[in-house]
């Protein structure tokens, strides 16, 4: 195992691996801004190193004082957390050549599967059923009405390095097409530096579902799928294990594909792959080569420690675990807490937390990083925690999550709480009857 290693992220994920490592023996180094130098994970590390200005350029996405902090601090391993660097194959590819290791899989994996149009022709090549459209990037509107009149309209264009809804466009009509083209190319030359676009089927009402994998150099085994379908602008807000719409049959076809395609590809540590899911038919939509954020609704149900996990395969090679281990009972559903006003558009909320008190009690758990007094930057993302609950039944772990939700106070701030009961109490959640878009189309003021 690691003696010492530094945690290239911050806040709640930055928290929760800190915690994973006091379990572990492994000693740990916190990275901050100026502006986090009194956040809660810089007060839980052994050590920690300020690594640049409130901006996140200048910090958080700063290769060069990250790898000088590494150096500095002499710890053997990196873990990227999720964000700002956890994906990007320059970073993961700079520490290994400075003989540290990086907790992830290797750097050209990491490059192919954050290319949109490469994972894709992957994920087909090894087995796994993929959304209709052109098989690579299209240069010309020709071109792209030649994919349309194929696969037929609604479709997106979507950016190969994009995410989070950006360098994406829904087309219903040909004459909407080359503007929606010069518009996703101009966003994703804006935010990834790569204008390379490609077309998908759009499908109107899907649901979103996720496989979590733990792979080394032996063997890959799954801790079953999540259900990430309640979501707003394309991020996710509440996420659920299992998916309450699966049968049992498309459950094993789903899971047993996406193991059969991460072994072949060579993967190691912990990874997702995440699919579109419509009319009885799932379509492999992209992979996360790294912890996700609604990570935590795997491990309730598992009772497995993925970050544990995680970063003994990146130190010893191996997992000790095999599928026979892995047995789900229950129903797990985390609400993302954020720091925004849903009232205003999702509004960020930024100020100073001036009453916090977080919810607990049976099969209640917090992943966080806030407390009285803590200041919630306007610089980074708005997640300030997460709540998950565990029941015997998808019924139980809905009630016990209103009774967390009615628990939990926040002020100073505005949140997303209130939402999430609203969220919660709707019918059409409790039936399990929505979809990704539902939560853009439903009014709960």
């Amino acid at each position: 195992m690691f003696k010492k290693l530094l945690i290239a992220s911050r806040g709640e994920i930055a928290v929760r691996i800190i915690r994973a490592c006091k379990e572990l023996g492994v000693s740990t180094v916190a990275v901050h801004s100026d502006v986090d130098q009194d956040s809660m994970h810089v007060r839980l590390a052994d050590e920690s190193v300020c690594i640049g200005s409130q901006q996140p350029q200048n910090s958080y996405l700063n290769i060069a004082a990250l790898l000088s902090a590494a150096e500095l601090t002499n710890v053997e391993a990196v873990h990227p957390g999720y964000g700002f660097l956890s994906e990007n194959y320059n970073f993961a590819e700079m520490v290994t050549k400075h003989g540290i290791k990086f907790i992830g899989p290797n750097p050209q994996l990491i490059k192919s599967m954050g290319n949109k149009i490469e994972a894709k022709q992957i994920a087909s090549k090894n087995g796994l059923p993929i959304i209709p459209g052109s098989e690579g990037e299209i240069t010309t509107l020709d071109q792209a009405k030649k994919i349309c009149s194929s696969i037929g309209f609604p479709i997106l264009v979507k950016a190969s390095g994009g995410g989070g809804g950006k360098g994406m466009k829904i087309v219903a009509k040909e004459s909407d097409l080359e503007n929606a083209m010069n518009e996703a190319k101009n966003e994703a030359k804006k935010y990834f530096n790569n204008d390379e676009v490609y077309i998908e089927k759009y499908f109107n009402n899907p649901r979103h579902i996720e496989a979590q994998i733990l792979s080394d150099k032996n063997k890959t085994i799954h801790l079953g799928e999540r259900d990430c379908s309640v979501q707003r602008r394309y991020q996710k807000l509440i996420e659920e294990s299992p998916s309450p719409i699966l049968t049992a049959e498309v459950r094993k076809d789903l899971l047993s594909k996406t193991v059969k395609m991460v072994e072949k590809i060579g993967y190691e540590g912990a990874g997702t792959v995440e699919f579109i899911y419509d009319d009885g038919k799932f379509y492999f939509l992209e992979m996360n080569t790294r912890i996700q954020v609604e990570h935590p609704v795997s491990e309730v149900v598992t009772g497995i420690d993925i970050v544990k996990e995680q970063i003994s395969i990146a130190a010893k090679g191996y997992t000790s675990l095999n599928q026979t281990d892995i047995i789900s009972r229950g129903h797990a559903i985390e609400c993302r807490i954020n720091a925004e006003d849903p009232d205003k558009n999702f509004q960020p909320s930024p100020g100073t937390i001036s009453v916090c008190h977080q919810p607990s009690g049976f099969r209640t758990r917090i992943d966080g990083a806030i407390f009285q007094g803590c200041k919630i930057s306007p610089y980074y993302d708005s997640l300030i925690c997460k709540l998950i609950c565990h029941g015997r039944n998808r019924t139980e772990a809905i009630q016990r999550t209103l009774r967390s939700l009615d628990e939990f106070v926040i002020e100073g701030i505005t949140t997303t709480i209130d939402l999430h009961k609203k969220i919660l109490n709707h019918q059409k959640f409790i039936s399990s009857n929505f979809n990704v878009n539902w939560l853009n189309q439903e009014k709960f003021n």
